[in-house]
């Protein structure tokens, strides 16, 4: 065997979620930057500095509208509609699962066919990326129904070494594409591109700069305030599909042609609404360093990363969706503005909301590396490996860190236990997750778990997990900067809706490492707890001691590391790529006392784990964590 550098107890649990990290990427992000919070009043009304209001579908068809309005049409999108809008009417439509089927009225089902005919008669577009490219401050694009696979854009090459000479070549961002790369190449990694501003004569400094507040090349507006609308009863008529089988399922996997759906970049004051993106080979809609955006009645398919990527950008709100298929997350607001604890502006503030949501059979529901200042609330997870994540594990182009003050209240977060890691799944993991779980904390601060309905996850409600600087930080220091001040407080914890017991495997689970500052667990009711009782402080004010920490490295994340670091997902090494045993509606849900790894005096234990690692007492070394 061979054993490499000492590792400490507490970098060594995060090991393998440093590799999870570092996997979760299909490429390099470009060194991104937070837009500017104010309103841009370069353009009327000005863009950015708030969520932007969504203008009527009714006012696409006034004369005196605000903007140009560009229709696009396929042959028979008539005919969808109309139909679509009966079928709506007569016998109902699901905008999410967990509400059941819905009927439009009479009136609302007439009004919408006599726009849809008006709509037709004014359809002189059959692709969504050209009328994009045509449109400009303030503009429309409204799509009518139908299967969207954009010919022109799918016949453009990706990776395409004319562009290579657009990528960036700091030693931070290194191969990622740049802002110019998208503008220049709109079509190489995406069906859609949509350049909010200009290019700038003035180019991104290299190195990126440390302080990523404001965007040094940011151009003029030339899309900012753009809609974008479906005309359809429902967001599955107009679907924006990448799949390389054009005649490809829309509710299962299949192989993708292009990297993302729609990519809408520095393009603020943006609303999306009613539409559907599925199967890209990263993201079904990416939005970057935009400030001000709207995605309302979407849903994400089978997009083999993320359903719906908001990264560097700011004033958001994802409203009326559903996220399934995702191999990563079905929504992931990355590197958020710093608008928390480390916020530079007067007050603190939530910059991006997801609300009304299903997200269900996925690896992740939602994720957010650095997601801070992000508020998500009364959604519905289920049916994911683990519902809901947020870290701090730095990742190329992610600014922001140390992750915190992300709001996670009043959600039904229930049956988590679907396993993306077994043969056979339908969905292709992309990230390593502990199946089972409800709400995962790896590494964050200041977030405010609360209000929320948890239960039947059968490994746990939740979990908080320590990331040390050393390991997830660029600047690689040994500062105790994470996994601090989080409260979990008036939670229903193992009990439906209607009453009934549906417990947790542990209601909360934290790993308890040493000099972890100001967590508290407070006014659940009965639950269940891993450590025990006394040692999950209900008193915001502590530091922890790691009484069983030892216990949870030998058994649990050592293994875990050990697996990672060697690229398996072996459920036999590791606990959290196996589905955990549904616990009994009376049992106590495993939140007994742990029993600590038994040591001679002056003898320390040797543990073997996968991967070419070992743990010495409470020292854990492994020559897979060298690689490059």
């Amino acid at each position: 065997m061979n054993v490499t550098r000492p590792l400490s107890v507490v970098a060594a649990v995060t090991i393998a979620m440093a590799v999870l990290t570092s996997t979760a990427f299909g490429h390099v992000e470009r060194s991104s930057y937070w837009p500017d919070p104010a309103p841009d009043k370069g353009v009327k009304p000005a863009a950015g500095g708030k969520v932007p209001k969504a203008r009527t579908l009714a006012s696409a068809l006034r004369v005196k509208a605000r903007g140009d309005t560009r229709v696009v049409c396929q042959r028979g999108s008539l005919k969808r509609a109309i139909r679509s809008i009966n079928q709506a009417h007569r016998k109902g439509y699901t905008l999410r699962p967990s509400q059941g089927s819905k009927k439009l009225s009479a009136r609302n089902a007439r009004r919408l066919k006599r726009q849809n005919r008006r709509f037709a008669k004014l359809c002189k577009f059959k692709s969504i990326q050209a009328a994009v490219k045509r449109s400009r401050n303030n503009d429309r694009v409204i799509v009518m129904p139908g299967k969207y696979l954009e010919p022109k854009s799918r016949a453009t090459p990706t990776n395409d070494p004319k562009c290579a000479k657009y990528k960036e070549n700091s030693d931070k961002g290194a191969g990622a594409a740049t802002y110019e790369y998208q503008v220049r190449c709109p079509n190489d990694q995406n069906l859609i591109h949509i350049a909010g501003r200009a290019l700038s004569k003035t180019p991104p400094p290299n190195p990126p700069r440390e302080d990523r507040h404001g965007i040094p090349d940011n151009g003029r507006c030339v899309r900012c305030n753009l809609q974008i609308d479906g005309t359809g009863a429902k967001p599955e008529d107009v679907l924006i599909d990448l799949a390389k089988d054009t005649k490809a399922k829309l509710r299962g996997p299949s192989e993708a042609l292009k990297e993302v759906g729609i990519r809408a970049d520095r393009a603020d004051g943006l609303v999306i609404r009613n539409l559907s993106a599925a199967h890209a080979a990263e993201h079904g809609i990416y939005i970057h360093e935009t400030d001000g955006y709207l995605m309302q009645r979407v849903k994400f398919f089978w997009n083999q990363e993320y359903g719906g990527l908001m990264f560097t950008s700011d004033h958001g709100l994802t409203a009326d969706c559903e996220g399934m298929g995702s191999g990563d997350s079905a929504i992931y607001p990355g590197g958020a503005a710093e608008t928390g604890e480390q916020t530079v502006e007067p007050t603190r503030r939530v910059n991006q909301t997801i609300t009304r949501c299903d997200i269900h059979h996925n690896t992740l529901g939602y994720s957010g590396t650095m997601g801070n200042g992000t508020r998500v609330v009364n959604n519905h997870f289920y049916d994911n490996s683990t519902a809901i994540t947020t870290d701090s594990f730095y990742a190329g182009g992610h600014p922001g860190y140390p992750q915190d003050s992300a709001r996670f209240e009043k959600n039904q977060i229930y049956s988590n236990n679907f396993n993306s890691f077994v043969a056979g799944s339908d969905v292709d993991p992309r990230v390593p997750v502990p199946v089972g779980v409800g709400i995962f904390i790896a590494g964050g601060n200041n977030n405010e778990i609360s209000g929320n309905r948890i239960y039947d996850n059968w490994r746990r409600g939740t979990m908080l997990l320590n990331v040390p600087d050393s390991l997830s930080d660029e600047k690689k220091t040994s500062v105790n900067s994470v996994s601090h001040r989080n409260r979990y407080h008036n939670n229903v914890m193992g009990i439906a809706p209607d009453g009934s017991k549906l417990p947790n495997g542990v209601d909360f689970w934290w790993d308890e490492a040493p000099d972890q500052h100001d967590n508290c667990w407070f006014d659940n009711g009965d639950v269940t707890t891993d450590p025990p009782g006394p040692l999950m402080p209900s008193n915001c004010s502590n530091t922890s001691a790691g009484v069983t920490y030892p216990s949870k490295l030998s058994t649990e994340l050592g293994p875990c590391a050990g697996s990672i670091a060697s690229d398996q997902y072996d459920a036999n090494t590791c606990p959290w790529f196996r589905t955990p045993d549904k616990p009994s509606s009376s049992s106590n849900g495993g939140g007994g006392p742990l029993s600590l790894p038994a040591r001679a005096s002056g003898a320390p234990t040797l543990t073997l784990f996968s991967g070419g690692c070992a743990l010495v007492g409470t020292t854990l070394s492994c020559d897979a964590f060298d690689r490059p």
